[in-house]
């Protein structure tokens, strides 16, 4: 037993007299978690504990409320109940029971460490735990950090103490201490995976390895390890890679090419996690076709990943967006003279009468200059339309403006909000990529209409 309890404390998950919620179900993992971290006396840890009534097994679930509440009153700890309808959680959010009962646990515990001002929750996995976590993410296909599956928490709130504790470890020290628990009859059920793995599939390769949860945790805590190595290259790619816009999060694709694949895909699933905050049904499968659409020659194309998520390349840009929000097509604005107008795709536009300018390059594509002669108010801003035409400055025919938008690498889904000019029914500029001819200013104009955008959302 004291081994046991050096092993714990050898890990400094907690700080001395901190508040710690301790997540007790009343199985036997959970019962000697409770009792090691009561022992710990020279950290003197305030302890909460907080139990989840599932209510998935009836009075059997009563009973284990009712078990838990009663062993927190012995520690004389605090006991913090609720009670969540699992299975309706289940058919409401379209999960399984078992991830739908993780979901509530981790709120419930969270809510309960927040209520408290707790700064650590702990949690009863053990090795074997972590040997049959292992085993499930390689049958269901997982890379390095899936199979490196839990950490004990050295860095985040939640903390996992006695992962480096077997199960019959756990059992033989609530023998020693005369510590009675709770049994799950469900926890037998073969149809569940995870009991599957621990009842059938363990047993089995035991006659190839006798040591095989001990070996399987071991391989997990050393990609642990791997994982944040290269966790925090990831990070440092992303930093320098990624620019991320009040809709979307774009990386270049030139600066893309040169990173290796591994790179590359591991930034897909940094993007895609800071899109979603989560990678829940994201798998390798999907980061491929990323990486395939990054390769493409085609300048613009998009795919559709779960979770509303799209992905689009447009020229030299990869965007991740929660959705494709199109701008209406039918947008109009009416501006009658001087003075400053919200564009419906962000920012204003500003316009205002001037002195025939010296130098005629503005200097800014925001910035053009047009003649009042040629110019008239009232104008119309609007957004592009198909065969919509106009003449560039400098040239004698008309083009198409949708050629001018191909031309200038505008990216697809940014085209409706760029605003065309119109004035007496003729588009006279593109505002932001282009100046038309019509209403250009010339030697003989003696004034001049300068217009800006202001701050518009790219």
């Amino acid at each position: 037993m004291k081994t046991l309890l050096a092993k714990v404390r050898s890990q400094r998950l907690f700080k001395t007299g901190e508040t710690v919620v301790v997540a007790v179900s009343g199985g036997a993992d959970s019962v000697a978690l409770l009792d090691i971290l009561a022992r710990l006396g020279d950290l003197a840890l305030r302890l909460v504990v907080a139990h989840l009534n599932h209510g998935l097994r009836g009075r059997a679930s009563d009973g284990d409320e009712e078990f838990v509440s009663g062993r927190a009153a012995q520690y004389g700890l605090p006991f913090v109940l609720q009670r969540t309808d699992v299975k309706a959680l289940a058919a409401s959010s379209r999960l399984s029971l078992e991830d739908a009962g993780r979901r509530a646990r981790y709120a419930f515990f969270a809510r309960v460490a927040k209520e408290h001002g707790a700064t650590s929750i702990a949690l009863a996995h053990h090795l074997d735990d972590q040997a049959e976590t292992v085993l499930i993410r390689l049958l269901r296909g997982a890379g390095a950090s899936g199979l490196s599956a839990m950490g004990s928490g050295c860095r985040g709130i939640l903390k996992r103490p006695l992962l480096q504790v077997s199960r019959s470890e756990l059992e033989h020290y609530l023998k020693g201490r005369g510590l009675s628990y709770r049994t799950d009859a469900t926890n037998a059920d073969t149809a569940i995976l995870r009991n599957s793995i621990r009842h059938e599939l363990i047993p089995f390769l035991r006659k190839y390895n006798p040591k095989v949860s001990e070996r399987l945790a071991a391989t997990a805590e050393i990609l642990a390890c791997d994982e944040e190595l290269l966790e925090q290259l990831t990070e440092t790619a992303y930093a320098r890679l990624a620019r991320s816009g009040p809709s979307a999060i774009v990386l270049e694709i030139e600066a893309l090419a040169r990173e290796r694949r591994g790179l590359r895909l591991r930034l897909y699933r940094r993007a895609l996690l800071e899109l979603r905050g989560d990678l829940r049904h994201i798998g390798l499968a999907h980061l491929e076709a990323i990486d395939r659409l990054t390769a493409s020659e085609r300048p613009n194309s998009r795919l559709k990943l779960p979770g509303e998520c799209h992905v689009s390349r447009s020229y030299g840009r990869l965007s991740f967006a929660a959705s494709e929000v199109a701008p209406d097509p039918g947008w109009e604005l009416a501006v009658e003279g001087e003075g400053s107008y919200p564009l419906p795709g962000g920012g204003r536009l500003l316009v205002q009468r001037l002195p025939r300018p010296l130098e005629l390059d503005p200097g800014s594509r925001r910035v053009a200059y047009l003649n009042p002669e040629k110019a008239p108010f009232p104008w119309l801003l609007r957004g592009f339309a198909p065969g919509d035409r106009f003449t560039p400055l400098g040239m004698s025919g008309a083009q198409k403006v949708k050629d001018l938008f191909i031309n200038e690498k505008i990216p697809h889904n940014e085209r409706g909000r760029v605003p065309l000019l119109v004035s007496c029914g003729r588009i006279i500029c593109v505002l932001g990529v282009r100046m038309g001819d019509h209403a250009r200013l010339t030697a003989a104009t003696g004034a001049a209409l300068r217009v800006e955008i202001l701050d518009i959302t790219p």
